[in-house]
């Protein structure tokens, strides 16, 4: 690199200081030396504010109006009752979100556009520090103040618009927007140290950044991921500031200080709150001490239990679950979206959008080597960072084969459930803004190709390149006006009787109706069971607390008034002693076994295996039928499981299990469907009722874009509901306009079903 308007590392420019600025690096920065003088007048805090506003607005423009599918409504309901979500528990998300909560509740916003506001501002704030990470290094590049403000604010506008990163910050699906944001800051106050290293009290700055990262992993462990790059980075810039004997009494404490955090679990914990996953009660503060200052290694055995994640039983990362080959495709997959996903609908790489990909893919190249050309210990830094963020935590996370790659790969559980992509928010973020700094060193190159003073004007328009990802991701990445989680839970809770049970198969029909229940208050009496949940020692026992006489929440607002209220159960749900409970065990039966539930009985020969979480749900339903209607959320899952479908009857999204012998005469308003449409029995005149005056299905009719293929089963539940009522409904003389209507209803909700009119294979995004 050579010319007029950029420094080299063998040359020092002396530009007019009303015009221009002067480079931060020296003829000594590219061999490693310290790096040269910092700008008198500071580093733009003001346009970082400018511009982390302004990512800000963008996401509010683009924000759900309530929760999500997958873990946002989870997240969501604890942090309204001060809850612990799953392991490791996110204490620090659950305190900040009831905090914030708190602080905006003169607003008058509903709970769960508060707390999406949370992730909106902490990605914004990210955005706001890696605006001036990209600034103190795209200085080197330019010698105009005006052209490093720009070439920053292309590369923040490129890591705010990113999909993955834009996607979640507009409903707070994870906890991950935190994380990012400690990130970026840690990577700011590592710059700032560098710069300031000389000056009395500047292990402060490291300190801090210490930290946040302690605290951050209480929040979730990605915040620890800076660590790597900012111990290099000391090494590299200045090792002997840890030899410092301040920097440890000041630091140790610290550490511990951001640990401490994690003891809100056994506290919250033993007050037994409605959600209360891991249920990390601790019988000692000693215990519970050596457990959080351990980070689970030891100490009160449950409170271990959570922060180990043991729940999981995910193999270590010496033992891979795919290929690495494979695990690094489905990163780069996810890459691929990052940049331009409405190119192409298709979720797999090497379709319409593999030109962006590779042009993203080489400026964030270029935009390491140019930091590397004028500033290298930043440069080491940044490409730590970027190889943590990226290689090392595909080899960390050790994903099973992706949900949508290797369809030839079979088998259980040799699949993700879902899309992981969110995993890797903090990478691409920081993709976006190496990229931008790799497109202002472009934009460098270019002006210097000209000899004209305007060369920079006129070459500037190089960094439109940088708004390809917000045009080309809106429509996937807004979730303005998405209702559809929402409403889904609102449908499936009112499809059940008062004090019913239902069990459920995962996330999507579990924590949309807990935050239905736990925030907005519709039908508490109802009690969601989690099939898989069974297996664990905790909660069959927390079931059996909250259903017991006087615990159990009464049927009120919108449920009472759609159904007759009966009187309030007088048994709990599991009506054995705990310590039975604690000795269930898998295992295959000595012998036959009959369970009775009222006028049923059902017959297990000798031999049938059956694992913890089934014969738990058996002892439920015997000892809930009669005073409790019973209902599963399909009959897949663990109602087949148990054989128990063929006394399954549809009410509305749910089905029943109906406890008489179905073998005699019909009740009155059952229909059969049709073999063609699933052959299902259904309470025709109360799914009619449903579907026709209680159901909404706002974001399933007239749908743009369904982003997210591994929830594409829900929008098919309305479908094949319509499809199925439809049929049933001209048995039972339904008129033609019912009919219209309905077919209308089924080939939308198929459409959504395939994407949406601008996500169905075939079509082109905009």
């Amino acid at each position: 690199m050579s010319g007029p308007d950029t420094a080299s590392p063998g040359s020092t420019p002396m530009p007019d200081p009303s015009t221009e600025i002067r480079p931060l690096t020296g003829p000594n920065t590219a061999s490693g030396a310290a790096p040269g003088p910092v700008r008198e007048d500071g580093p733009p805090y003001l346009a970082a504010l400018l511009a982390g506003t302004l990512v800000l607005a963008l996401y509010v423009l683009t924000l759900a109006p309530t929760t999500g599918f997958w873990d946002a409504s989870e997240y969501i309901a604890t942090a309204h009752i001060l809850g612990i979500p799953h392991p490791p528990g996110n204490p620090l998300f659950v305190v900040l979100a009831k905090v914030w909560l708190t602080v905006l509740a003169p607003l008058g916003l509903s709970v769960a556009v508060r707390i999406n506001l949370l992730a909106a501002l902490t990605s914004a704030v990210a955005a706001g520090f890696f605006f001036l990470v990209a600034h103190r290094v795209v200085m080197g590049l330019v010698t105009r103040r005006w052209m490093a403000l720009a070439g920053a604010g292309a590369s923040t506008l490129l890591g705010s618009t990113a999909f993955t990163v834009w996607n979640q910050s507009t409903v707070n699906e994870k906890v991950y927007t935190i994380s990012v944001m400690i990130i970026a800051v840690v990577s700011w106050l590592a710059l700032r140290w560098r710069d300031r290293r000389d000056e009395p009290g500047s292990e402060r700055l490291l300190l801090v950044a210490l930290y946040l990262i302690v605290l951050g992993s209480t929040n979730h462990l990605m915040s620890v991921l800076p660590l790597p790059a900012l111990g290099i980075f000391v090494l590299v810039v200045g090792p002997s500031v840890l030899l410092r004997r301040s920097l440890w009494i000041r630091g140790i404490p610290l550490v511990l200080l951001g640990l401490s955090f994690n003891i809100f679990l056994p506290i919250r914990s033993a007050q037994d709150p409605i959600i209360n996953e891991g249920e990390p009660t601790c019988e000692t503060a000693t215990g519970a001490a050596v457990a959080v200052f351990s980070n689970g290694k030891r100490g009160c055995p449950a409170l271990a239990d959570n922060l180990q994640r043991t729940q999981y039983r995910k193999p270590p990362a010496t033992e891979r679950q795919a290929t690495f080959k494979a695990q690094l495709l489905n990163w780069y997959q996810y890459f691929d979206w990052q940049w331009a996903r409405g190119a192409d609908p298709s979720e797999l790489p090497g379709t319409g959008r593999t030109s962006m990909t590779v042009l993203f893919l080489m400026l964030g190249m270029l935009g390491l080597w140019a930091a590397w050309v004028v500033d290298r210990t930043a440069a080491v830094y940044l490409s730590v960072l970027a190889a943590v963020l990226t290689v090392g935590l595909v080899y960390y996370l050790n994903f099973k084969y992706g949900f949508s790659l290797y369809p030839e790969v079979t088998g259980p559980y040799t699949h993700e459930v879902r899309e992981r992509d969110y995993f890797f928010i903090a990478g691409f973020m920081l993709w976006g803004v190496l990229a931008g700094m790799g497109l202002t060193w472009t934009w460098a190159v270019l002006s210097r190709q000209m000899s004209s003073p305007r060369a920079p004007l006129w070459t500037s328009p190089v960094l439109l390149l940088a708004l390809i990802p917000l045009g080309m991701n809106l429509s996937w990445a807004s979730r303005a006006g998405d209702w559809a989680p929402r409403d889904w839970a609102y449908d499936l809770l009112m499809s059940l009787e008062p004090y019913s049970l239902i069990f459920t198969n995962g996330d999507n029909d579990t924590f949309p109706l807990w935050y239905l229940q736990e925030v907005e208050g519709i039908r508490k009496d109802v009690t969601v069971i989690v099939g898989e949940y069974l297996n664990t020692s905790w909660y069959p026992l927390q079931l059996q607390r909250h259903t017991a006489p006087g615990r159990q929440r009464p049927l009120e607002g919108e449920g009472a008034a759609l159904y007759e209220a009966p009187p309030v159960p007088t048994r709990s749900i599991l009506a054995v002693e705990p310590r039975l409970v604690d000795s269930v065990a898998a295992g295959s039966l000595q012998g036959d076994l009959s369970v009775p539930f009222t006028n049923l009985v059902v017959s297990y020969p000798e031999g049938t295996f059956l694992d913890r979480r089934q014969r738990i749900a058996l002892r439920m339903i015997h000892d809930s039928v009669g005073e409790r209607p019973v209902y599963f959320a399909s009959q897949a899952g663990l109602m087949n499981e148990l054989g128990l479908t063929r006394w399954g009857v549809r009410h509305g999204l749910a089905v029943r299990l109906d406890v008489r012998n179905l073998d005699g005469p019909v009740p009155e308003g059952y229909v059969r469907a049709s073999p063609g449409v699933g052959g299902e029995w259904f309470h025709y005149p109360r799914t009619r009722l449903l579907y026709d005056d209680v159901y909404r299905f706002r974001g399933f009719r007239d749908r743009e874009v369904w982003a997210d293929r591994s929830t594409v089963n829900i929008p098919y539940y309305f479908y094949a509901l319509a499809v199925q009522l439809m049929d049933v409904g001209q048995t039972s003389g339904m008129d033609e306009e019912g009919l219209s209507r309905l077919a209308e209803d089924a080939r939308s909700f198929l459409r959504t079903y395939q994407g949406g009119a601008l996500g169905a294979p075939g079509d082109t995004g905009s």
